[in-house]
């Protein structure tokens, strides 16, 4: 089976165009063909479509992605009415119990990243998952810690991905593998991003659909929502006029 390989989080500089060619680039030498970077929230729309011109010159799929770090709850609805429909991909960065409840629960948002390397200050716990299974937001893992933490750090980690790997897969939520990475040596092909994930408890497909199918039908159903044709799940509009 042919596979479209995504990677959702790419840490581009924004300010360093050159950088950004070059990350963009090694994505595309390796394989991938659906790439999202974040971006700031005043990203104006005519920047984003620069940089989906310049990916599609290297045979790539740019995805339009802001990642949101609200201080509490009332901060994150905020951010959320005024770059919802502004973004294909929306992450909410939980560092704190109270946004991660909260954005668990908001249909607005698309990925739940737990950045945080303290495993006392990761709040995806049962609470969080069941919450996470009524609204739509996926689970997403960034592979750059394991890349660079060694010892009993690297293992405390991977002992909280293989918890919250597990109940994510026990409540049924997408779960997406990323690289987080903002330095091109960093990245690795896809295949080898789904063995660095069968570390934490995904099989070998599962693990494969977390670089592929996860993330591609994640963009695939935000980018139907944000068509002018969109009007609820199942209901769009195919025809306008008088006649109608």
């Amino acid at each position: 089976m042919k596979r479209t390989f995504a990677d959702l989080h790419l840490r581009a500089n924004g300010r360093d165009m050159a950088q950004n060619v070059r990350l963009t680039q090694k994505a595309a030498d390796l394989g991938y063909k659906l790439i999202a970077t974040q971006l700031a929230p005043e990203t104006k729309p005519d920047e984003v479509q620069r940089l989906k011109a310049a990916c599609a010159d290297m045979g790539l799929d740019f995805v339009s992605r802001v990642d949101l770090r609200p201080r509490n709850q009332n901060e994150l609805l905020s951010l959320l009415r005024k770059l919802r429909r502004r973004f294909e991909v929306v992450c909410i960065m939980c560092e704190s119990k109270e946004v991660a409840r909260q954005a668990a629960k908001d249909h607005r948002v698309d990925l739940l990243n737990f950045p945080l390397l303290d495993y006392r200050r990761r709040f995806f716990d049962h609470a969080e998952a069941e919450l996470a299974s009524s609204g739509s937001a996926g689970y997403e893992v960034d592979v750059k810690p394991l890349l660079f933490l060694e010892g009993p750090s690297r293992v405390r980690l991977l002992s909280s991905l293989r918890r919250e790997v597990a109940l994510a897969q026990e409540f049924h939520l997408p779960i997406v593998i990323s690289s987080g990475v903002s330095d091109e040596l960093l990245l690795r092909k896809p295949r080898e991003m789904a063995m660095i994930a069968s570390l934490f408890g995904l099989d070998g497909n599962e693990a494969l659909n977390s670089v592929s199918a996860v993330p591609a039908t994640l963009v695939e159903r935000n980018r139907q929502k944000l068509s002018s044709e969109f009007v609820a799940p199942g209901i769009r509009v195919t025809k306008k006029g008088e006649d109608c």
